[in-house]
């Protein structure tokens, strides 16, 4: 059970589903986290709940909030192991119609973001020999009409994770990805933007696609972050694992 003793973790994204899941299951097992997210109060209320969970305000497609971000870790703890580059962005954009700030947007949050995180964090995460996570999607990899934007995105992500194990496999640092499928959490209210019968009805029709007939929830996906964190997974790099019910191969 405490196989993250004296770790620190970064998570963002953390404030929700599958971020916060993850945050409590790293924290169970011993681990000090820091969760960023952009609404304070929920981050605070988290915090008081959890005391091994710290809550840092921050906007994950803000360039200019990396340093400030991996700043806190370092100001709290002194050290950073493991980052999870979780906070996402998306949407049901079809091709026409396309605008350059729908584009900057996802790709702000999905790309950049991460990009410069995880530069920021290079230089602490080799002193631990850490490790990366990075949040794909079963759509990094599967094509679907009106989700051009967010899978390429999310391809990018794949590929940056593939890269990025070659370039710092010398200094130690194990790179990773989840490719989740469709998890029960508000990202199509919150993120995707759909109404309540939009929401009922992709639910309907993603459970009819997965093989294993359900949704998943975030400990089903939070399991397999800290699978692939793990300090005892020294021989894993450049991996991307879906954890989807079987649906990128239907």
């Amino acid at each position: 059970m405490n196989a993250f003793k004296e770790k620190t973790v970064l998570i963002t994204g953390g404030g929700s589903g599958i971020g916060l899941a993850a945050a409590k299951q790293f924290a169970a097992h011993g681990a000090k986290v820091l969760i960023t997210g952009r609404r304070k109060e929920v981050l605070e209320e988290i915090s008081v709940n959890n005391p091994n969970i710290h809550g840092h305000v921050a906007d994950a497609g803000d360039p200019e909030t990396a340093h400030r971000t991996i700043e806190a870790v370092l100001d709290r703890w002194g050290r950073l192991d493991i980052l999870i580059n979780n906070a996402g962005n998306g949407a049901i954009q079809p091709l026409v119609g396309t605008s350059a700030q729908s584009v900057a947007d996802i790709f702000a949050v999905n790309v950049t973001g991460p990009v410069l995180l995880t530069a920021a964090a290079v230089p602490h995460l080799a002193e631990t020999k850490g490790a990366i996570v990075n949040m794909s999607s079963t759509f990094g990899s599967k094509a679907a009409a009106g989700l051009s934007l967010y899978a390429s995105s999310k391809a990018a992500v794949e590929h940056l994770t593939r890269c990025w194990a070659l370039e710092l496999a010398p200094q130690g640092i194990r790179v990773n990805a989840i490719a989740p499928g469709p998890v029960e959490t508000e990202f199509l209210r919150e993120r995707m933007k759909l109404s309540d019968e939009q929401i009922a009805a992709v639910k309907d029709q993603e459970r009819q696609s997965i093989p294993l007939g359900r949704r998943g929830v975030p400990d089903d996906v939070a399991q397999w972050i800290l699978n692939v964190a793990d300090p005892r997974a020294t021989w894993i790099t450049g991996q991307v694992i879906a954890v989807d019910g079987g649906l990128v191969t239907s």
